[in-house]
């Protein structure tokens, strides 16, 4: 490691208000601001995070299907304009949004926390990975952090995994994800929010091309897994129209997806920013009417404009004969973790140890998701 790298592996984050004042930190923005960095890439920093638990309670008033969550990096490389979970950098203090994109943090020791986690989940309860980061940063492929964790759970009996990425790297652990498969329940989601790789390009500007993400459907459905697509989000004026739906619907059968399913923007006030410009950008005819849909702190389109969205994917799924999304097999009513497990690829070339659990743990967690 050289003497540059090593300085900046001390640095913190030295995060301050706007009125100059510091920022006091606690929980998981304490660790962030501690967080070593580890690498560098292009516009972009990767930290060492360590966290205290990898399976996290899932929050939300949506009322979503999973009750626990594995995210096994903080922050997206992939710039997606659209994207919503810039606000989990604000847990850590870190308001600019374009740092969700820019500072990447790699969870540590995944694995063997994950392995204690697991002796508290009750058999039959559906996880989520990747639901606020895709679990395939570009980084995974030497870091390694989704790959153990998937060692660890392909160990595992009647567990229900849903996983939603938009990277092709996941064809790597096909071996992994058929072993799983083998006993528990899951279910692969790539998204692909349009076919049309211009768009793709300034809307996802670095994303895997829509028609390689297509491909790795077809990859994964031929390893026999459970795969579909998510046309997420649907975004008025863009992407909403019928034949865009249809191009989707088309493109989906061709690839042999298991099912196609899509949601509208979700546009929370951290993205909002991010998202108008992108709009201002390239379609400035639009933003008149960004600005009325989502008005003030509206984060969600209207009744009328879901029942539109539903009822258009409803016609090109049953057009295209596709499948549910909801569509699952009974679980095996069995448990089991593993009792060794893999590690994940060192940030640096000694080995780091599990962070210790305390009785503070607990209050702690929530700010670990």
């Amino acid at each position: 490691m050289g003497e540059e790298k090593a300085n900046k592996s001390t640095q913190s984050l030295s995060l301050f208000h706007e009125d100059g004042q510091q920022v006091k930190l606690i929980g998981i923005a304490r660790l962030a601001n501690h967080a070593e960095v580890a690498d560098t890439g292009h516009l972009t920093e990767y930290r060492a995070l360590q966290v205290r638990s990898i399976l996290n309670k899932s929050v939300s008033k949506r009322g979503l299907p999973f009750g626990k969550t594995i995210n096994p990096y903080r922050g997206c490389e992939f710039g997606c304009r659209y994207c919503f979970a810039r606000y989990t950098h604000e847990f850590m203090e870190l308001r600019n949004p374009e740092l969700f994109e820019r500072l990447i943090f790699v969870k540590q020791n995944a694995a063997w926390l994950l392995k204690q986690d697991l002796r508290r989940l009750r058999p039959g309860e559906e996880i989520a990975m990747g639901t606020a980061t895709d679990p395939y940063q570009p980084i995974e492929r030497r870091m390694r952090v989704t790959r153990s964790i998937l060692e660890v759970m392909s160990e595992c009996r009647g567990l229900k995994l849903g996983i939603v990425t938009k990277s092709t790297l996941i064809v790597r652990d096909i071996d992994l994800l058929k072993k799983f498969a083998a006993h528990n329940q899951l279910a692969i989601h790539l998204s692909i929010t349009t076919p049309d790789i211009k768009l793709a390009r300034i809307l996802e500007p670095r994303a895997p091309r829509p028609d390689l993400r297509f491909k790795t459907v077809s990859a994964l459905r031929d390893a026999g897994l459970r795969t579909g697509i998510l046309c997420c989000p649907i975004m008025p004026g863009i992407n909403d129209t019928p034949a865009a739906f249809d191009a989707m619907a088309k493109r989906a059968k061709a690839a042999h997806a298991s099912f196609l399913a899509a949601n509208p923007l979700f546009l929370k006030p951290c993205s909002k920013g991010t998202f108008l410009a992108f709009v201002r950008q390239n379609f400035p005819a639009l933003e008149a009417s960004y600005e009325k849909r989502y008005y003030g702190e509206v984060a969600f389109v209207s009744k009328a404009y879901k029942k539109r969205v539903a009822d258009l994917l409803a016609a090109v799924v049953k057009k295209y004969d596709l499948g549910n999304r909801r569509s699952d097999s009974s679980p095996v009513r069995e448990m089991r973790p593993p009792d060794t497990g893999p590690v994940q690829q060192s940030l640096w070339q000694e080995d780091a140890k599990p962070a210790q659990r305390t009785q503070s743990d607990g209050v702690r967690k929530r700010f670990t998701a």
